[in-house]
């Protein structure tokens, strides 16, 4: 005697849980980067001026030091002794210049400490060395 089978009820995916953290996900990016904009002061209309100041870049300088040890300021060979005072003129206004420097990687440590200390010299000036990945 064979026994009836019972009705296969046919196999589904409920996906209402998943649309629900989907909405949760998003409404907590979005409320999240309403947060990320930063005011410093009341929404007002600003006047317009013909002579009001543009915001300052700073100045690139770039040293480059290779193999043989020749200092180079902007792409012109230069004395490492006044290499302070060439900084400055070149920087003119601008208070805090960005002084890159190239240094080949077989030049002594006592070559790039010496330009380093020539940079230090001039005040505000910010200090950086270039690398390769």
């Amino acid at each position: 005697m064979r026994l009836q089978d019972e009705p296969d009820i046919p196999a589904q995916i409920n996906i209402v849980p998943m649309i629900d953290v989907i909405f949760a996900i998003l409404t907590f990016f979005i409320m999240s980067t309403l947060f990320l904009t930063r005011s410093e002061g009341l929404p007002v209309n600003l006047p317009k001026a013909s002579t009001a100041n543009q915001q300052q870049v700073p100045t690139k300088i770039t040293i480059s030091i290779d193999e043989k040890g020749e200092v180079s300021l902007n792409r012109q060979l230069i004395l490492v002794n006044s290499l302070a005072e060439q900084i400055r003129n070149i920087a003119g206004s601008n208070s805090e210049p960005l002084v890159i420097i190239n240094a080949d990687e077989k030049v002594g440590h006592g070559k790039v400490v010496a330009v380093m200390d020539q940079v230090r010299q001039v005040k505000g000036a910010k200090l950086a060395i270039a690398t390769q990945k």
